[in-house]
């Protein structure tokens, strides 16, 4: 058998997180949970926000940790399907991601679709009709800040932002 190659997971849900390792000696997978953390939103004025930085943070403690007991061939980071953060030209965050249970989104969908008919939506997205979508948030972003992608600024899903 080859070398043990030993991978870290990291998962963000919705109310915690947790780093897990898993190691491959070439005929058994091995899991086990490396750091575990609660995962609370934060108010900035009248925006709910994921805490970006603290995850931030309980993602390197959880590599540190896994780091202790031998080399890390890859990692990977499984985020919420939804949110996004905004980088500038650069490559750097300009701001904590806005947590999909905030309230921007209402009405969203309906204003989409007198752009967009719902059928064509989907068969763009493939996703069901719910405002706490992407493209409902991308839409809510626009609204209330036309300005805000000009000057080369991009959206990465927020495992793309970590």
């Amino acid at each position: 058998m080859g070398k043990e190659k030993r991978m870290l997971a990291a998962d963000f849900g919705a109310s915690g997180g947790r780093v897990m390792a898993g190691s491959y000696d070439g005929g058994k997978i091995t899991l086990s949970q490396i750091h575990r953390f609660s995962n609370d939103p934060v108010w900035l004025f009248d925006t709910m926000h994921w805490d970006f930085l603290r995850l931030l943070f309980e993602l390197k403690s959880g590599i540190k940790k896994a780091d202790q007991s031998g080399k890390v061939d890859s990692i990977g980071v499984d985020t919420w399907g939804v949110d996004f953060g905004i980088v500038d030209k650069n490559g750097r965050l300009m701001e904590n991601p806005v947590h999909y249970r905030d309230g921007r989104t209402l009405g969203m969908a309906g204003q989409v679709e007198k752009r967009i008919p719902q059928s064509e939506l989907y068969r763009i997205t493939g996703n069901q009709i719910m405002e706490i979508n992407t493209v409902f948030q991308l839409y809510a972003l626009l609204q209330s800040r036309p300005d805000f992608f000009r000057g080369g600024r991009k959206a990465f899903a927020d495992a793309g932002s970590f």
